[in-house]
């Protein structure tokens, strides 16, 4: 059986934190920045799009899109992201990480631009193709989520892997911050020139539309700026050390390439390696994988499929919060730019005050905590502040305006200083490494399948606005967190151990009973004294 002390994996795990590795949170947190930007900034100009696109027959005014289009314009991303998960986590354990990486990025740019291109000449046409580009938006998107989290995970060394993961998924809030702050800074240039316009109207219900057709489209593209700025480095980073050792068998490649961008000595050992990957060379569908991960894979797939049904079922009472804080008014008492700008304005005071406190607050105590006591203490309050909203809801929204926001940020909060974020930690590191990026992908598309089960099964549930359906949604996502709660149980605490030891790669010999830790050190002490009498004598 293999050993666990492959100089190159002891290396990377009692490496010292240095530059390299904060530049490669940078890079890969680069690529979630641009997702968060790419998912979230649709949401701001959904509304303009009906208004641009669509009239009521009845009254020839502008109107809004119908409920099916408008789930297809914010959803279809979701979808592309989901079948993106899958075929290019795949493809990271087949073809390496690094090869694969910058081909994500690539196609996020290409299909940012061209959705913002979106070209036809009828209603029909234009959001045909806008839906078209952007699922491939979301295709690319998928990609990044299990080869950042899989390179990050592989480049750490074990005392703060935990923090780096969940700081390049932090790197989530800060693209859903700039997603509003765009919106709103375009929105408030453009309402700035629309009213020196010809074409500028008093009246509030119609659209300026030549400039609302530029707002939408320049700010889907600008989606494609921080990818084009990442793609240099991002090709510029080296297979990373545990792949190139432990899947393709090159020990001596391994150690080159480490060795290039950290700190760190590395030896070459050849024979060890090899050895070390024939005694890990199980398939996913194997009974083997089965009994070593299977109710691991179980464990992550199930508990970040309830959790982003729950995450992405929040904005149900948005359309009640927000206007009564005074942060959105009524769509007939503003024209479209100023809608835009509201709702944008609205999107950035829950990211700045709920969502990303809760990302960093993670990034900070996960390595005190551990992931499974800040997902299960994060289940657990989620759960806590949807039943409150659920049981007062009309209590809250006509008389306690104020502690339904704070409910409603504070929900936000513990999704992300919970399990929003170690869904997202745990999967990188629980599996082998033939196999890691592949898992995390599995389990990613089962959060995504929850995603679109949120945001469209149950928000549809509650399309009529009636109190009483809100309740029984509020409710049922209470049991949703409550189960995702039970479900992380089929998961281990991974703090403070190296992959190997945690995935078993190290064929057990990473997990020592304390007895025979204490043990080893008493004969090494005992040598050292016998040691140090030898030479006083020889002396």
């Amino acid at each position: 059986m293999a050993s666990h002390s492959l100089t190159v994996l002891e290396a990377l795990d009692n490496a010292r934190t240095q530059w390299y590795h904060f530049t490669a949170i940078v890079i890969a947190g680069m690529g979630f920045f641009t997702d968060a930007y790419d998912l979230f900034c649709i949401s701001t100009v959904s509304r303009l799009l009906g208004r641009l696109y669509y009239f009521d027959p009845s009254t020839g005014l502008p109107g809004k899109l119908p409920t099916n289009v408008n789930n297809m314009v914010t959803g279809v991303a979701l979808g592309g992201t989901l079948a993106g998960q899958l075929v290019f986590g795949w493809l990271g354990d087949k073809l390496g990480r690094k090869k694969v990486y910058g081909l994500t990025l690539i196609l996020m740019v290409i299909s940012a631009i061209l959705s913002g291109i979106s070209f036809g000449s009828s209603a029909k046409a234009v959001i045909g193709t806008l839906c078209f580009f952007r699922f491939w938006l979301g295709f690319g998107i998928g990609g990044d989520y299990p080869l950042s989290a899989t390179i990050m995970s592989e480049y750490a060394n074990k005392k703060t892997r935990g923090r780096f993961i969940a700081a390049v998924f932090a790197m989530q809030g800060v693209g859903i911050i700039f997603a509003g702050l765009v919106s709103m800074t375009l929105s408030k240039i453009f309402i700035s020139c629309s009213k020196s316009a010809p074409s500028f109207s008093e009246d509030p219900v119609l659209s300026t539309q030549p400039q609302a057709d530029h707002l939408w489209r320049i700010v889907l593209m600008l989606g494609a700026l921080p990818a084009i700025l990442t793609y240099y480095w991002r090709m510029k980073m080296p297979e990373t050390g545990r792949y190139t050792a432990l899947v393709q068998g090159n020990a001596k490649q391994a150690a080159v390439d480490m060795g290039s961008v950290l700190d760190v000595e590395f030896q070459d050992e050849a024979d060890k390696v090899l050895q070390f990957k024939a005694a890990n060379s199980y398939k996913l569908l194997s009974k083997e994988f089965y009994d070593k991960h299977g109710l691991h894979l179980i464990g992550t797939m199930s508990t970040w499929f309830l959790l982003d049904i729950a995450f992405y079922s929040q904005n149900l009472t948005q359309k009640d919060i927000l206007p009564a804080m005074g942060l959105i008014k009524k769509d007939v008492e503003i024209n479209a730019l100023e809608e835009v700008f509201e709702i944008s304005r609205g999107m950035l005071v829950v990211a700045l005050l709920g969502t990303f406190p809760g990302y960093w607050f993670t990034v900070y105590y996960i390595e005190i905590i551990g992931r499974l006591g800040i997902q299960l203490m994060g289940f657990i309050m989620m759960s806590s502040f949807m039943m409150v909203m659920a049981v007062r809801y009309e209590n809250l929204k006509e008389d306690n305006k104020w502690l339904f926001g704070l409910l409603y940020g504070l929900t936000f909060f513990f999704a992300n200083f919970g399990p929003n974020t170690t869904t997202f930690v745990l999967p990188a590191e629980l599996f082998p490494t033939r196999l890691r990026s592949t898992c995390h992908a599995i389990s990613a598309a089962a959060g995504k399948a929850g995603a679109m089960i949120g945001a469209f099964v149950v928000q549809s549930y509650t399309l009529d606005e009636k109190p009483t359906r809100i309740k029984h949604a509020l409710m049922v996502l209470t049991f949703t967190n409550l189960l995702g709660f039970c479900c992380s149980f089929l998961l281990k605490e991974t703090k403070g151990m190296s992959l190997e030891e945690i995935s078993g790669e190290d064929g057990g010999r990473g997990e020592k009973k304390p007895e025979a830790v204490t043990a080893r050190r008493s004969v090494s002490m005992q040598e050292h004294r016998n040691s140090v009498s030898l030479q006083g004598n020889h002396v």
